[in-house]
């Protein structure tokens, strides 16, 4: 039996925001985002009425973006859509165990931002910003030193960690780098105690393909929604 409690992967956003990211939220009523340059997540209750799209709204700004992480509820007809995006949650096999410790994966830190930044803006993993290395530990590899694959932490619901990020330079593919990457982080999840799940879009099939030879399960279809407030 999986040690970790599968039903707050349900709803990712809001349970980090109420535990582990307490300190990186921004809360009002129900409502509840992450501070700027860190994520646009946000989340509302799954029967979110007006009144939590209204304190939502005030929190973000007007014209703001709110990405809706798998989120049941629909915002007022004056929320602009934004984008739709299918997705697969997958999640580490029960009991496989991970490695801490990988060869050539560094540790990145505040000096590394700049480089992170770069890398994204060239592989285009998902939603990344000058804050986002503040969420968890991001590992990366390095070639003739130049930044050329990454992976990080994301999302903390109870007993979880999201594996997240994981991107690597075109004339750094074909090496192994993901692998490397995916399974230090999944290691260092581990040996605290938590479970490493993920998230990827139902298009990339390359990726899929990839975490199921690493061995991630898929445990539920999600769709992603971004809008932008009145």
């Amino acid at each position: 039996m999986r040690s970790a409690d599968t039903a707050v992967l349900d709803d990712p956003v809001g349970e980090s925001l109420r535990g582990h990211h307490a300190h990186l939220a921004r809360r009002l009523g129900r409502a509840a985002t992450y501070v700027p340059d860190v994520a646009t997540f946000s989340a509302v209750s799954p029967a979110a009425d007006p009144a939590d799209w209204a304190d939502l709204a005030k929190l973000l700004g007007p014209g703001a973006f709110a990405d809706m992480f798998n989120c049941p509820a629909l915002p007022p007809p004056d929320w602009e859509p934004v984008f739709v995006l299918e997705g697969r949650q997958m999640i580490w096999p029960d009991g496989r165990p991970g490695r801490a410790d990988v060869d050539g994966v560094v540790e990145l830190g505040a000096a590394d931002v700049p480089e992170m930044l770069g890398l994204v803006a060239r592989t285009e993993p998902g939603p990344f910003w000058p804050r986002t290395p503040e969420l968890g530990t991001y590992l990366g590899i390095r070639a003739e030193g130049r930044l050329v694959a990454m992976a990080g932490e994301r999302l903390r619901p109870p007993g979880w960690t999201e594996i997240s990020a994981v991107c690597t330079a075109p004339e750094a593919r074909g090496r192994g780098h993901a692998v490397r990457l995916v399974n230090a982080v999944a290691g260092r999840v581990l040996a605290r105690g938590e479970q490493p799940f993920l998230h990827v879009a139902e298009k990339n099939t390359a990726a899929i393909a990839l975490y199921e030879r690493l061995g991630f399960a898929g445990r539920r279809h999600v769709t992603f929604r971004g809008f932008r407030t009145p």
